[in-house]
Order: structure tokens, then sequence, then C-alpha cells
């Protein structure tokens, strides 16, 4: 005889989907290379890289989407230079011009072919590295969504490298950040060269995205595959670069290779952490991304509370994983979208605005230990 099952009330677990969220820690690397096309290739393994370009190149790009790789980056898109345009601002312009109509997850732009010269000599001529690294900054400007990594020139004359820093700080200069000095990291054959670090910290990017978020500062941390540096700076050299807007590489003993600052080369402080500029820009993608749906909504009051509620929504999210400072989600941000933001002028023109405020969350960059010596002994006081 079979049991039949009894009337009454049972449950279903159901697991929802999570909220739509936005993958940061994106490059795109743009450089040369001995063959392959010149628009935007999507990789997310090494292997595909050698498929489509070959493992060696006459440039630094293939070391560089190696150390990507290498130090847990996810994905990123490559576009070929053209090198049989005149100049090579031209070659970086066109290739600028292949990626500004990418409609993908880039968030990152490296060029590390900008500095061709790994014995660059002290008396170099920088104009055409700042003016091709301009370039970039400029382009991540104007997108509004992206972040230029630049590498600083492979010289051991500090002041060249702040030289540098200075042409690169201006209006700009918040959506970059200046890496010194090079890596000595094993090439293609496996012999020692030295390498612009914005491959391997593009990866340290990367890896810290999915690990923290973008609001986690890309700083303090190893970088991998790497050798030795190509200058090994004092700390009073580290304090003074870091001053000047450049993030050094240090290697400490004990803990390798790491990345030791996360500023940009913004004149503002309100843009001087490289943590405050990525989340601001990662809040305008996702305001771009998941806000088109509303497009040819009644411009009405019911449009203006949904706006208010999805944005809420989303960073109040952003708050509870520490994204933004304050001690209430009141402190951290705020949204309005209402009759104020939209006049009737506005409404008869068919546009809806929206204001948003948030505080973004400062890194730690100085621990003060005080050491304390007294009759009964000596207390280290950490604050």
């Amino acid at each position: 005889m079979t049991q039949q099952p009894t009337p009454g009330v049972s449950r279903q677990d159901v697991f929802p989907q999570s909220a739509p969220s936005l993958l940061t820690g994106v490059p795109a690397f743009l450089g040369r290379a001995a063959g392959g096309p010149h628009t935007p290739q999507r990789l997310t393994l090494w292997p595909q890289f050698e498929a489509a370009y070959g493992s060696s190149a006459p440039g630094f790009l293939a070391d560089v989407v190696r150390g990507f790789f290498d130090n847990g980056g996810l994905l990123c898109h490559v576009v070929r230079l053209d090198e049989s345009r005149p100049t090579p601002s031209a070659a970086l312009q066109t290739a600028l011009d292949e990626l500004d109509r990418l409609d993908g997850d880039v968030d990152l732009v490296c060029a590390p072919d900008i500095v061709t010269d790994p014995l660059w000599p002290t008396n170099g001529l920088l104009d055409p590295v700042v003016d091709q690294q301009q370039m970039l900054l400029r382009h991540c400007r104007e997108r509004g969504d992206r972040f230029a990594l630049l590498d600083g020139i492979p010289t051991t004359d500090t002041a060249k490298v702040m030289e540098q820093s200075g042409k690169l700080t201006g209006a700009d200069g918040a959506f970059g950040a200046l890496y010194y000095p090079w890596l000595r990291a094993p090439g293609g054959d496996g012999r020692l060269r030295p390498l612009p670090p914005s491959g391997h910290v593009a990866g340290v990017y990367s890896a810290g995205d999915q690990r923290f978020g973008v609001q986690r500062a890309p700083a303090n941390t190893e970088v991998e595959g790497v050798v030795d540096l190509q200058v090994r700076l004092a700390a009073a050299d580290v304090g003074t670069l870091y001053g000047q807007g450049v993030n050094c590489l240090r290697a400490l003993p004990g803990r390798g290779v790491r990345v030791w600052g996360a500023r940009t080369l913004a004149q503002d402080p309100a843009w001087r952490d490289v943590s405050a500029r990525r989340l601001v820009g990662a809040i305008g993608r996702w305001v771009e991304r998941f806000m088109a749906g509303l497009v040819h909504e009644p411009n009405d009051v019911r449009l203006w509370v949904r706006i208010m509620r999805e944005l809420t929504a989303y960073l109040d999210d952003l708050f509870q994983r520490g994204a933004l400072k304050g001690r209430t989600p009141a402190e951290a941000f705020f949204v309005k979208c209402d009759h104020e933001t939209n006049p009737p002028e506005a409404v008869e023109a068919g546009v809806v605005v929206t204001w948003i405020g948030v505080a973004p969350t400062a890194p730690a960059e100085f621990i003060s230990v005080r050491v304390i010596h007294g009759a009964s002994g000596v207390t280290v006081d950490a604050g």
C-alpha cells in the first residue's frame, strides 16, 4: 500500500538573484605587436594573446599582458597599434578611437609602449612621452568612466620622474595615476628585462576589485612575477615622489615587491585618492547602464520616486560594503530627484535631473606609532 502525502504546508527554498553589478578592474592595453588585428580583442587567458598576436612582440605589450594575468587579472582588451600611421601619436589616437567605440566593461587604460627604450637616458626627450600620456588622460576624462595607468620613464634620475608628473598634473590628472620605477621580470624568452609596471599594476587593480571592491585602494599589495626593481628607492625618495603624485613600487625585505601608493595626478584634493576617483566613475557607469531602462517613461513624480528608490538601494549597498564613509546612510550619501531638481521647463524639455552626493572612504596612508619613554619603562601607542 502506497503512503499518500498529507495535505498541508510545504517549504520551498528560493534563492533570488543578486542585484546587478558592473565588472571593474578591466584594462585595455594599447601597444605594439608583430601581427594580429587592430580592433579590440577580449581576452580572459594569456594563451588567447599568443593565439592572436604571438608570444613575442617588438615592444612591451606581450609582457605586460602576461604580467596582468600573473597578478590575478580577470579580463582585458587588447588594441594593437597601427604602426603604419605617420606618427606614434597618430597611431595612439587611432587605437583610442577604436577603444572609444567599445561599449564594454573597460575602466582602465594602459599604453606600455609609449616609452619604448628601456635604457632611457637622463637627458631623454620627455615631451613626446608626456604628450601621449596626456592623450590617455584626456580620453579618460572625456569618457568619465575610465582611468589611465601611466608608466614613469625608466630612469634613475627621480627629478626627471617628478618633472614628468608635474607636466601631467592638470585638469585631466584626476583620471590617471603614475607608477615608478620599472620592474625587472622574465620576458617571453625567460631572460630578465626591464618592464613598465602598468600591466602588473593593472592585475593588482583587477584582483583587488574582485576580492574587495573598487573602493579598496590598490596599494600595499605584492606584485607577482617580478624578480626586482630597476631602481631601489630610499624611503626619503619614496616620500618625495609620493608628495608629487608618483606612486612608487618598493622591494620590502621579506614582503616582496609591492605597490606603495594610490594617488592620482589631480591638483584638487577631492580627487587625490585613486579609490575615490574610481568609485565615482563606477557609480556613473552603473547609473548610465541600469537607468537606461527608464528612458521614455512618463516624466512625472512616479518616475522621480522610482529613480530615487533604485539609486538609494544601490548607494546603500555600497555603504554597507564599506565604500562610503559615515555612521549612517544619511551621512554617506544623498539622492534628490523632485520638483526642485526638475522644474517645469526641464520636464517640458524631456529631461530628468537627479542630484547625487557621496562621501568616499579615504585610505589610511599614514599610521602613527608613538613610543613613550617614562620612568616605568617604554610604552608603544599606535594611533
